[in-house]
């Protein structure tokens, strides 16, 4: 069998890449933003994940369309919550910047601006475990913020890759057309898929 020479395999994974990318873009304006933008990012992180498994033959277009629309109602119930949370946040913020002054509201924001902090991450581990596991919808949401808390390496190392590649988009533009969410859910996927195994292992051994 002859073998496929390396450039035309390097370029390969780049066009899937942009293909996902373009994707999922257009799934989320299908979807008004709002309520596109957990299923398009659930079919986006399943995709990466069979990827990143060696499961690299699967058509992107068809598996980012099925899993779109299978997984919209219940993927947006989900996000819902995370919209409240976030709402509510906003909201807290918003006042204790306005009507308040101080110390107390320095820490208040303080704390608040953590929290954001801490629901955003929530929000990635939530498409790394709800593609990954089977869960209830409790548990989804549950499960994301407890891996967020508890997996703190894991967590410093998304957020450091993720302000890596913003970093990178922020210099060059173009490029968020194309990488702008394939290459944080490679990012966070590949890092989930380490941690998801060391815990698997160490309940195997117990």
């Amino acid at each position: 069998m002859k073998k496929v020479p390396w450039m035309i395999v390097v370029c390969e994974w780049i066009w899937r890449a942009i293909l996902a990318n373009l994707y999922w873009i257009a799934f989320t304006i299908l979807g008004l933003g709002v309520f596109g933008f957990f299923p398009a990012s659930v079919a986006l992180f399943t995709i990466v994940r069979k990827w990143l498994r060696k499961d690299t033959d699967i058509p992107v277009w068809k598996t980012f369309k099925q899993v779109y629309f299978k997984e919209w109602k219940r993927s947006n119930g989900i996000g819902l919550v995370f919209y409240s949370i976030g709402l509510f946040l906003f909201v807290d913020i918003r006042i204790a910047e306005q009507l308040m002054t101080g110390v107390f509201a320095s820490l208040l924001l303080i704390i608040l601006y953590s929290l954001i902090f801490v629901l955003l991450m929530a929000v990635g581990y939530f498409f790394a475990i709800y593609v990954h596991y089977e869960l209830s919808n409790k548990e989804y949401i549950r499960q994301s913020f407890l891996f967020t808390v508890t997996s703190l390496p894991s967590t410093l190392l998304i957020g450091i890759g993720l302000i890596f590649i913003g970093y990178v988009m922020n210099r060059y533009p173009g490029l968020v057309l194309f990488i702008s969410a394939v290459a944080p859910a490679l990012w966070m996927m590949k890092v989930c898929l380490g941690r998801f195994a060391s815990l698997e292992k160490r309940v195997q051994q117990q």
